[in-house]
């Protein structure tokens, strides 16, 4: 079956936000419940991969100012999740480090994520799930490039 490029964005631009409530619907973790926001979730994720980050990196990463950043850092110290140390030979560069809670919840969120996943694309082929993989796969060196 042709679709026309339009065709395509629209049919996307309609499934994408039912996509993302109904598996919004499925978690029942710190982030759907509000306690994390997502760019939270995804600094504890980087942090969980780098072990560690200066506030320009992570400013970097999300393509914010560091005074931006550094709102968002100081929620996630507040709640344990990151500590934040400054550098021995220059104490104006300050290092964002994940904590075990940060870990632990970084963990806990990831996992029912990945039940989830399982949950719903168990009902589908794994032929379809391949080509999914492969078509987000790409999607994904798509933005990457861009971003660089």
């Amino acid at each position: 079956m042709k679709v026309s490029l339009q065709v395509f964005a629209d049919r996307i631009n309609d499934i994408m936000p039912i996509m993302i409530r109904e598996f919004a619907k499925y978690q029942v973790n710190e982030l759907s419940k509000g306690k994390i926001t997502l760019p939270q979730f995804l600094i504890l994720g980087f942090l969980e991969k780098s072990g560690e980050a200066k506030m320009s990196v992570l400013a970097h990463f999300m393509a914010v100012s560091t005074a931006a950043m550094t709102g968002t850092v100081d929620r996630l110290v507040k709640c344990g999740y990151v500590t934040r140390e400054s550098e021995p030979q220059d104490r104006r560069v300050i290092k964002i480090k994940i904590t075990l809670k940060g870990r632990d919840l970084i963990k806990k969120i990831n996992s029912q994520r990945r039940q989830v996943i399982i949950d719903i694309f168990g009902k589908i082929s794994e032929g379809d799930r391949s080509d999914y993989l492969r078509v987000l796969t790409k999607i994904e060196e798509i933005l990457s490039r861009q971003r660089q």
